[in-house]
């Protein structure tokens, strides 16, 4: 098992944890009502490619969340929408204000806001509410990962063999990391191992359900800290170990998130592992990039 950190409480912090938490808990509360009631609003705006969309009500919300935050706390605040002080340096809260925003248009319920407090490159407190779900998920390092306001059980040491498997995005944006190719030999391995495979289409929704044991294991391809920060603070609280996709201990910069319970995490570590570097991966296939000779094809010789 990789070495944790960010399990524990660190010292130090410029606000008292509960407070902070509480704080952050009234934020979304408010809003919470003014996400319901646009689920279902187009998307008005691209980002970083023509499926990354963005909506008007993200700035809202990003903008009430974080204006509660700053006033509750007196910290500074990184939103998806409006940016912030740089994520890995002291202590700051981390926003996306609707995450799975595509969901959100289409009237899909796999869809809800984060928030994560981070201290020294690390979460230290993690919410993720899920207003259609029904579902609001608190975390703190070092406690306990709590599912409306109860806590949940320790995560059990399942197999991807017993317990479906989450993946995350196949697109890329301009800054993406891992190939696309890359990302569906991921994918396709994955398949073939595990029980079962979900894609909700929501980072948070994803490692949300790892922590309570919907899920076995959760794979994120991005490095975006507002889509990552709360879900890794959910999975460590309830047991469970993460690191990005070459097994390093994350942090608020690595490229990639691997979330799972120790038996599960292994296993995928280990299949991702064989498939060798990202960068070996052509873009537009399936491919090495020093790719094996072509099948012979006689019938295009004949003219078939």
């Amino acid at each position: 098992m990789p070495d944790q950190t960010g399990t524990t409480l660190p010292t130090g912090l410029p606000v008292d944890p509960a407070e902070a938490l509480a704080a952050a808990v009234r934020a979304l509360e408010e809003v919470t009502p003014r996400f319901v009631e646009g689920v279902g609003t187009e998307g008005t705006r691209t980002k970083e490619s023509r499926t990354d969309v963005a909506i008007d009500l993200d700035l809202e919300l990003e903008r009430r969340i974080s204006d509660a935050l700053r006033e509750g706390t007196g910290l500074e605040v990184h939103g998806e929408e409006y940016g912030g002080p740089p994520v890995n340096e002291g202590t700051l809260w981390v926003v996306d204000p609707i995450d799975g925003t595509a969901n959100y248009s289409l009237g899909i319920p796999t869809t809800g806001m984060l928030v994560a407090l981070v201290h020294d490159r690390q979460p230290v407190l993690g919410l993720t509410w899920l207003p259609l779900l029904g579902l609001r998920f608190t975390s703190t390092a070092g406690g306990t990962l709590q599912e409306n306001g109860e806590d949940v059980t320790p995560l059990r040491d399942v197999s991807v063999r017993d317990v479906a498997l989450g993946l995350g995005s196949l697109n890329t944006g301009a800054r993406a990391t891992y190939p696309p190719a890359y990302r569906r030999e991921v994918f396709e391995r994955l398949t073939l191992d595990a029980a079962r495979t979900r894609k909700f289409g929501s980072t948070g929704v994803d490692m949300a359900f790892v922590g309570s044991g919907r899920l076995s294991a959760s794979i994120s391809f991005g490095n975006y800290p507002w889509d990552n920060a709360a879900g890794v603070c959910h999975v460590r609280a309830a047991g469970g170990v993460v690191t990005d996709l070459a097994g390093e201990p994350w942090a608020i910069d690595s490229p990639s998130v691997l979330a799972a319970g120790q038996k599960a995490h292994g296993e995928v570590l280990s299949i991702v592992r064989q498939l060798g570097e990202p960068g070996n991966f052509f873009e537009a296939g399936r491919r090495w990039a020093t790719p094996e000779p072509e099948t012979q094809r006689p019938w295009l010789q004949d003219g078939r």
